[in-house]
């Protein structure tokens, strides 16, 4: 299906690499102006130490045939996003179309201990990149959408209130990152309560299996021959490319009827199948489906193992 978002303009906030840079990327291919923003840039890398950075972004941006504007900014310090949201004001006259809300920097924090054993510092450091930096992102930028009455703020998660249900006792098996996934749908839930007047769609988003460039390394394929993949994990067949998600976020935004989805919880693969879109690659992986019929019977072994191995 074709989608244009020419003359829009999007904010994708932790747009540095996987899903972020993959939506980023296919909203300029939209059309869509994007300011693409994280810490990692070319004059230096955040702790994560990823060589990944907010310029390469913004380049595969207009390169797809958008704008690409890279802003190093800290999602998690006021003062940064407020600087952020004024110089978009001042460039955009006042447009803001898109917000997403992709801010992570949790992967290296995640631990599978009970939470009277879990590193404190780590779980509260977690929980600050990936919902106050959200909060405070919001915060500042949908006062530029509700003066247009329109737009469409996407928050990026993991799971759906649909899968999450399907853990021993809806539990993720990680007490902080659990929170925090499911943080996210709750916020996108509360943002679509206060902007419904606005005529401005809040959803929560995930992906499936994303083959983001930490995976790729981990499994040492490339998004090129990740097949190679899928014999060091078989669960890998079953995964999608980060252009997957991006195409998502364009189908909705550039769907008139949006607002029918305000609130919701959404997947990649049922907004595949509702909107005719592909990943790269041409196909349309369904990981909810692989992730009911073949995981969801496993969950209890497979979070005892991740607890057995701290």
């Amino acid at each position: 299906m074709a989608f244009s978002l020419a003359g829009h303009v999007a904010l994708v906030a932790g747009g540095t690499r996987g899903g972020g840079r993959g939506i980023a990327t296919e909203l300029g291919a939209a059309g869509a102006t994007v300011y693409a923003t994280g810490r990692s840039t070319r004059a230096g890398k955040s702790d994560l130490g990823r060589p990944e950075t907010i310029e390469e972004t913004a380049e595969l941006v207009t390169a797809a045939g958008g704008t690409g504007i890279a802003v190093p900014c800290d999602h998690s310090d006021p003062d940064q996003v407020k600087q952020l949201v004024d110089r978009i004001a001042g460039e955009q006259n006042g447009r803001l179309d898109i917000l997403v809300n992709d801010v992570w920097g949790g992967d290296s924090l995640v631990q599978w201990e009970p939470l009277w054993e879990h590193s404190l510092d780590d779980g509260l450091t977690l929980l600050h990149r990936a919902i106050d930096t959200h909060l405070i992102t919001s915060h500042f930028a949908l006062p530029l959408m509700t003066a247009r009455g329109s737009g469409l703020v996407v928050e990026v998660t993991d799971g759906t209130e649909e899968l999450n249900a399907l853990f021993p006792d809806g539990y993720r098996g990680s007490p902080f990152f659990d929170l925090a996934k499911t943080s996210v749908i709750r916020l996108a839930r509360i943002q679509a309560a206060e902007l419904r007047r606005h005529r401005i769609a809040a959803v929560a988003l995930t992906p499936g299996f994303l083959r983001s460039e930490a995976v790729l390394d981990h499994l040492g394929v490339t998004e090129e021959n990740w097949r190679a993949g899928i014999e060091k994990d078989p669960h890998f067949a079953h995964s999608e490319s980060p252009a997957f998600l991006g195409r998502a976020v364009v189908a909705l935004a550039t769907d008139p009827d949006v607002m029918s989805k305000t609130g919701k919880s959404l997947a990649t693969w049922d907004l595949a199948e509702e909107y005719g879109f592909t990943d790269a690659d041409g196909s349309r992986p369904h990981w909810g489906r692989y992730f009911r019929e073949a995981l969801a019977p496993q969950l209890d072994t497979i979070i005892d193992e991740l607890s057995n191995q701290g």
